[in-house]
């Protein structure tokens, strides 16, 4: 096995797009933007047994040398960490900032005086809370936390809310990388609330300047919201010449 140092020594348009890109533990704020930055994105392992799974699955990849190996700060890893996955999914599904699809029903029940209210960032940590709650496995982890925490300080992660009556009943969060800005996670508490807060932020998203949300894992939960799959190199090469990430509006607003 040929242990890599960084994200920056690794080329994920060589990477399997059917398996993880990578192993590395580095989930610090840093670690983590270096990982989105170059076209991945992590998964961490519930439990010990998916982290033997993991080993089980692809060591044959890893001692190949067609799955990376990343150390911490710099390090070489002692052993592979295959507690922590990074994907880069080839085809990559995405959605436009204006091609959120909505669905005649809830379009109908927003037209009709739907009394609930969208915000970004003003409940970030509780929006997190709220999309690993009751997940089983669990891969959103204490560490992923914590790293997902700072990156929101440094204004590298976004969350977005939906409001009814001063509760919080659905919301979304991400990473954002220039034009791009994933969709790490979501939740609801009402019908059709996290599907209001991808609406939501891909207009304010759009509003910004930004081209794309990457929707990270295809589903027909995606494909119902307007997801395309948009091959990953087209997607790397818009990495890669990324500029500085856009500013979402913040203001209060009504759904419909």
């Amino acid at each position: 096995m040929a242990a890599l140092r960084s994200w920056s020594s690794v080329d994920l348009s060589a990477a399997p797009g059917d398996a993880p890109a990578a192993f590395c533990a580095d989930l610090t704020p840093a670690g983590l933007l270096a990982g989105y930055r170059a076209g991945a994105y992590p998964l961490p392992a519930a439990d010990e047994y998916s982290r033997y799974l993991n080993e089980a699955l692809y060591e044959d990849r890893v001692a190949a040398g067609s799955i990376a190996v990343l150390g911490v700060g710099g390090e070489v890893p002692s052993e592979v960490p295959y507690g922590v996955a990074w994907w880069s999914p080839d085809p990559r599904p995405v959605i436009t900032p204006g091609g959120v699809r909505l669905g005649r029903r809830l379009a109908r029940r927003l037209r009709n005086g739907l009394r609930w209210s969208t915000s970004v960032d003003r409940e970030f940590a509780q929006v997190v809370e709220q999309c690993r709650a009751g997940r089983s496995p669990r891969w959103l982890t204490d560490q992923l936390k914590q790293g997902l925490y700072g990156l929101h300080r440094d204004g590298h992660a976004h969350s977005v809310e939906v409001w009814e009556n001063g509760e919080l009943i659905g919301g979304a969060f991400g990473v954002q990388v220039g034009p791009v800005l994933s969709l790490d996670s979501m939740f609801h508490r009402r019908t059709d609330a996290a599907r209001v807060a991808i609406a939501d932020l891909a207009a304010r998203f759009a509003e910004a300047g930004g081209l794309l949300l990457d929707a990270q894992w295809d589903s027909p939960a995606v494909r119902s919201l307007g997801g395309t799959m948009l091959p990953r190199a087209d997607y790397l090469e818009l990495l890669r010449h990324a500029q500085e990430s856009p500013l979402l509006p913040r203001d209060l607003r009504p759904a419909g």
